[in-house]
C-alpha cells in the first residue's frame, strides 16, 4: 500500500480550507460580555480580539450619573478602546515570537494558525 500525495494534498487542502472559513466566521462575530450593574459592555471579535467599549454614566459616577456629559462618556470610551488595542497588539506579536521559537522559523501555512 502505497502513500498518495496527491490525496494527502487534497486533505491539506480541504483542512486549509475549513479552517480559513472558521476563523472568518470566529472574525464577524461579536460576543458582547456586560458587566452585573450593566454599565459597562465590552465587545470582542469570535477570536478575543477586542472591538469596544460602551460605558454608562451611572459607572462613572454613580452618586450624580447626570452630571456626566456624553462627551466625558464618549473621550473614556476612546482612551479605554486605544489601550485595550494597543495590549491586543503587544499580546499578539509577543505569542508570535513565541510560536517561532517553537516552530523553528518554519514558513507560515495559510489557514493554520501555529
Amino acid at each position: 500500500m502505497g502513500l498518495n500525495l496527491g490525496n494527502l494534498m487534497k486533505q491539506v487542502q480541504n483542512v486549509q480550507k475549513k479552517a480559513s472559513e472558521a476563523q472568518a466566521k470566529l472574525a464577524a462575530m461579536e460576543l458582547v460580555g456586560e458587566s452585573a450593574n450593566g454599565g459597562v459592555k465590552i465587545t470582542l471579535d469570535g477570536q478575543g480580539k477586542f472591538k469596544s467599549i460602551k460605558l454608562s454614566a451611572e459607572v462613572i459616577n454613580p452618586e450624580n450619573p447626570s452630571a456626566v456629559d456624553s462627551d466625558t462618556v464618549e473621550m473614556l470610551e476612546d482612551v479605554i478602546s486605544a489601550a485595550m488595542k494597543d495590549a491586543t497588539e503587544q499580546a499578539a506579536k509577543a505569542m508570535e515570537a513565541s510560536m517561532k521559537d517553537v516552530t523553528g522559523g518554519m514558513p507560515k501555512i495559510p489557514g493554520l494558525n501555529l
